[in-house]
């Protein structure tokens, strides 16, 4: 009997069915980690031995986005991904009026309407952006330490909600950052995602229509993550409200809103069901010769045609590069001397300053001595909440030895929510912190470039002084967050980065720009057969360019200077490292380009280096000490009462309250907080956010006119009188 195998090769898993008799006899679903075509071989290759395929007898159907490569291989017909999906729900859900399919990296819906006799079909994807999707959801989940088993179990139903834009997914990326920075708990965020998922969707994807029941999700991320069904149901019953639809008599949204068991193989099955309808001849099965070829030999011409060569032309190239830059750096004047390292345990009760850069994906901190010199540092995950970064970072330098800490300074997205409740000393302005740590190591410094976990940040400074510098923190394009993501993407550790991008002989070539137009160029050449090593190498030889030309705006590198410092966690990177030097070289030929020694910890040093300035002042630390940061108890509210009503944009603040002593309360607050509570807003997008109450606005506003008054503008003073009437 001939058998019938439907193949959905998707951006992120491949789906099979294998259906003989009119039953399924062979199912599977795994994630190909960017090898489609080995991954339909190891399918097609379990079908012969364990469900009896025969090339020249069975037939096969292809869909999904990497297909089109393959299909001709395998005789097979390729069936475009809705028409596929489309066929297998008229088949098994003939009820079905509204369907939504959404896949790693696409989402596909489909509007069954009645026409007479036969039902008409309006289809919509989108396949251009990566917002909206389950990678998409993934990818942020992973960044705030969220695991696959958490993820598919978090709830939206009774969760509180934020705005998060679906719309790009590097915007969304950007508003998850300002969540985490808020202290925002993660399971709201989580459920913020399910909301910009099922909002992106349906307000892209249905254009103006009503998604009418009774309704299908399909894909993994409608299967697996119950907060997104959640998601769909709130908002479809919603909807149906608003817009007056009649629902059949006694049934709950439940029953209206169905995720089938298999929801993963729609695509696969609708295969199979396009073949029944072709003729007997169309898509044999023409055996696993031609794929084996493709695999061994052809992909590797057709990549050798298209691409460019890898990182390091030849190993005596890349020897090179490992021997100037992977060697240890030489010692610096930040470094303790030789004879006076001290050796692990606890410390003298000498005076340390301490510097802390709290970022977006990591929390970092160092301990300089009275001599300036480096004592030690600390690099940590954050977890997605400033608080509790703090209190793993300082019960690092605690567990280190450290007890008397003579001054405190902050720098990154999280100082400001930090300050009172670490009992700071001084906050730092980041781009002011890392020239201030590339400075101390090298003072003639032309260019300092500093790429982190979510933004970009350039400066260029004239004797010693920055003169302009270009930040670039709203897309991911170029920084390591969306390194790290790749990586992750194909379960490379972070650390095993570089050694998978030199292993690359030849790489693609990448578009420079937009993240979201990188995520499909990606995808796109995973389609044309390169592996992971390869778009890694790829990744890191375009990063350059969307440093400097895209998020700079520097075409002309040669005019910025000579002398260029490279610092940031992601220059930790030397698949990264190489790009950048091979990329300056090859415009300012006689280029002088170092590693800061502590190019992940440089922010932390900045602020280290601005607290000795102000212990040498001889002002008392306000630090709290370690044991009140080890007993931190806090609580964060967002909700109608904590939203700002000082203007038409009415922000959603987050009201962060921090026990700690001497806290003074907010006893007059609509959200009332006793003595002995500190507390910290966030989500404002001005200073008047700050403020709870008019009496608090009066005292604000009565201590600016006060400034104003000893401080008038020069520039108001001038234009007035220079306008002044002539009598």
């Amino acid at each position: 009997m001939t058998r019938l195998v439907g193949v959905d090769v998707g951006s992120t898993t491949v789906k099979a069915v294998l259906v003989a008799d009119g039953a399924v006899r062979w199912q599977d679903y795994q994630r190909h980690g960017t090898r489609q075509a080995e991954k339909v071989l190891s399918f097609l290759e379990r079908m012969e031995a364990e469900a009896g395929l025969v090339a020249g007898r069975d037939r096969i159907f292809l869909t999904g986005s990497g297909a089109g490569p393959l299909a001709p291989l395998l005789g097979a017909k390729m069936v475009q991904e809705v028409v596929a999906v489309a066929a297998a729900v008229e088949r098994l859900h003939p009820d079905v009026r509204f369907v939504s399919e959404i896949g790693g990296e696409d989402m596909k819906t489909v509007f069954f309407t009645e026409a007479g006799a036969r039902r008409g079909k309006q289809v919509y994807m989108q396949a251009a952006c990566s917002g909206g999707t389950g990678t998409f959801v993934e990818r942020i989940a992973k960044k705030l330490g969220v695991t696959p088993a958490q993820l598919a179990e978090a709830a939206y139903a009774d969760v509180s909600r934020h705005e998060i834009s679906a719309k790009c997914g590097i915007f969304a990326e950007a508003d998850a950052n300002s969540l985490v920075k808020a202290g925002v708990p993660v399971e709201e965020i989580i459920a913020s995602l399910f909301e910009a998922v099922v909002t992106q969707n349906l307000a892209t994807l249905t254009k103006g229509n009503t998604p009418l029941p009774t309704v299908l999700l399909l894909g993994g991320p409608n299967r697996f993550f119950k907060g997104l069904r959640e998601a769909w149901q709130a908002h479809l019953a919603r909807l149906w409200e608003q817009r007056s639809i009649t629902l059949p008599a006694g049934a709950m949204v439940d029953d209206l809103v169905q995720v089938p068991p298999a929801a993963l193989y729609y695509g696969a099955l609708g295969c199979v069901e396009i073949a029944r309808t072709e003729p007997s001849e169309v898509g044999g099965y023409s055996g696993l010769e031609r794929l084996h070829w493709w695999i061994d030999v052809g992909q590797h011409e057709a990549k050798a045609r298209a691409g460019a060569k890898g990182l390091a032309g030849d190993a005596e190239e890349l020897e090179r590069f490992l021997r100037a830059y992977a060697a240890p750096p030489a010692p610096s004047s930040l470094d303790p001397e030789p004879e006076a390292t001290v050796p692990p345990g606890p410390r003298t009760r000498e005076p340390v300053v301490i510097g802390c850069d709290f970022g977006s994906t990591t929390a970092k901190a160092v301990a300089l001595s009275a001599e300036r010199r480096l004592l030690g540092s600390w690099y940590v995950p954050s977890k997605g909440n400033p608080i509790e970064d703090a209190k793993l970072l300082f019960g690092r330098l605690r567990e280190a030895g450290f007890e008397e800490v003579a001054g405190l300074a902050l720098t990154g997205y999280g100082k400001d929510l930090l300050r009172d409740v670490l009992g700071a000393d001084l906050t730092v302005v980041e781009t002011v912190a890392h020239a201030r740590a590339a400075l101390e190591l090298y003072p003639d410094v032309d260019v300092i470039c500093d790429v982190g976990g979510t933004d970009v940040k350039i400066m260029i400074l004239r004797q010693g002084t920055v003169a302009d510098f270009r930040l670039n923190s709203q897309c991911s394009s170029g920084n390591g967050a969306f390194l790290q993501g790749v990586a992750e993407r194909y379960a490379v550790p972070l650390e095993d980065y570089a050694a998978h991008a030199f292993r690359a002989q030849a790489m693609p070539q990448l578009a420079m720009g937009c993240g979201v137009f990188l995520q499909s160029d990606i995808v796109n050449q995973q389609r044309n057969g390169w592996s992971a090593d390869e778009i890694m190498a790829a990744l890191a030889s375009v990063l350059p360019l969307n440093v400097w030309v895209y998020a700079g705006q520097l075409r002309n590198l040669q005019a910025a200077g000579r002398h260029f410092v490279l610092q940031g966690g992601t220059h930790r990177n030397l698949a990264v490292v190489k790009a950048q030097v091979d990329f300056i070289e090859r415009r300012v030929p006689d280029a002088r380009i170092v590693i800061h020694p502590h190019a992940g910890e440089a922010g932390a040093i900045g602020a280290a280096l601005a607290a000795d300035e102000a212990r040498q002042s001889g002002v008392a630390s306000r630090f709290r000490g370690f044991a009140a940061i080890e007993a931190l108890h806090y609580r964060s509210t967002t909700s109608a009462l904590t939203r700002c009503s000082w203007c038409t944009v009415q922000c959603r603040r987050t009201f962060i309250d921090v026990a700690v002593e001497g806290g003074p309360g907010r006893r007059w607050s609509k959200v009332k907080l006793a003595e002995g509570w500190e507390r910290v807003i966030s989500g404002n997008s001005c200073p008047k956010g700050l403020i709870e109450d008019k009496d608090e606005l009066r005292v604000v506003k009565s201590r600016y006119e006060e400034t104003k008054r000893a401080h008038p503008n020069i520039g108001e003073l001038v234009r007035a009188a220079a306008f002044r009437a002539v009598r």
